[in-house]
């Protein structure tokens, strides 16, 4: 059925237009992600039923705006496979679907049954009306931003000029969305916090605000100054204390840490690749930026190779390699973002006391 919407799509259209299989079930874990990890209007709009992108976005094969068209996306997943059995046609189901190390399989496979079983039968139409709903709203806000955001901002280059009187007479929702909005513009993603700080600079008349990425907010008679800190770079290192268990926040990743202790038979629900043998670990761990030189060994691989070529087999570049959280006990890294554990850091047996590491994200909210 999904191949049938794209080869029609493509008849239609010609090569400007793309059709997705995402189904209303997606769209759910979506919603619940976004709230689980903080969403204003535009999180909760979760997945467009059509996006415009630039085609260098996707390929060169066309100068036109690709359009990507999600024509499921109000079906249910089981309806689909009820259909293709209907026609006796079989499907490919992608074995990482039930890899649990990844937070939307736990959503999808945890999370959503027991909402199911226990609150509502419907939350999976809910929350994707829920996304229906914020979709609508955000069209909305984007016309406001797009009409107010000319009269109380100017920026050139990396510069840039909010005027705080006019700011400060906007409702408080707009005045969020604006803030942002400009900030968009100078290559800035802000979270809540750094949003909220300099609304109350505009109207507390606060003289200077620090941002992420080297930036600075400076208020100069009734306008704020956007601009970056010269001579003073961002910090690109870092290191905190985790307790185990125990859980720390990591600004400079904005997420944070939690070594969570599994003993007996509760580890059998975790997947093997979270877990460390906590009989093997420092009373306390380190979470730090990797070092050059660092090396760790992933379960699964030959042998061990530096942090630096795992990133760069992984194509992870610039400031986010450089801020690339490892966690190590002693003088060695035994978790590294993103790869699984060393295999002989995994607890042996089911009575072992094992450890998992888990990283969540700070509050960011999209607006």
């Amino acid at each position: 059925m999904r191949y049938q919407y794209f080869r029609q799509l493509l008849r239609e259209g010609g090569l400007n237009r793309i059709a997705t299989g995402h189904t209303l079930d997606d769209q759910a874990e979506t919603v619940l992600l976004k709230i689980i990890r903080g969403a204003g209007g535009r999180g909760l709009a979760g997945i467009y039923p059509k996006l415009s992108v630039g085609s260098c976005q996707l390929s060169a094969v066309s100068s036109q705006q690709i359009s990507i068209i999600r024509p499921l996306l109000g079906t249910r997943r089981a309806e689909l496979e009820a259909y293709l059995r209907s026609l006796g046609q079989s499907w490919c189901e992608d074995k990482s679907n039930r890899d649990l190390r990844h937070m939307r399989n736990r959503v999808r496979h945890g999370i959503l049954p027991r909402l199911e079983r226990n609150f509502n039968p419907g939350v999976r139409e809910a929350l994707a009306e829920t996304a229906e709903i914020a979709r609508a709203e955000e069209e909305y806000w984007e016309k406001e931003v797009a009409r107010v955001l000319p009269l109380v901002w100017q920026a050139d280059g990396t510069i840039g000029v909010l005027k705080a009187a006019p700011l400060t007479h906007l409702p408080l929702a707009l005045q969020r969305r604006v803030v942002r909005a400009a900030t968009e513009c100078l290559g800035l993603r802000l979270d809540f916090r750094h949003v909220e700080e300099i609304i109350a600079q505009s109207s507390n008349r606060i003289a200077t605000t620090v941002l992420p990425g080297g930036w600075m907010v400076q208020l100069e008679k009734d306008a704020l100054r956007f601009a970056t800190q010269r001579g003073k770079p961002e910090k690109l290192e870092y290191e905190y204390r985790l307790s185990v268990p125990g859980s720390v926040e990591v600004p400079e990743t904005t997420s944070r840490f939690e070594a969570v202790s599994v003993s007996g038979n509760a580890a059998e629900g975790y997947n093997p690749e979270d877990l460390l043998d906590r009989a093997l670990l420092a009373a306390e761990l380190k979470v730090r930026n990797w070092h050059p030189g660092d090396r760790f060994w992933p379960a699964h691989t030959k042998a061990a190779k530096k942090i630096k070529e795992l990133l760069q087999d992984r194509q992870v570049t610039g400031r986010e390699r450089k801020l690339w959280p490892v966690i190590v006990s002693g003088q060695e890294v035994v978790w590294v973002r993103g790869f699984p554990a060393p295999a002989r850091f995994r607890p042996d047996n089911a009575d072992n006391k094992a450890v998992q590491i888990r990283e969540t994200a700070l509050n960011r909210v999209d607006f």
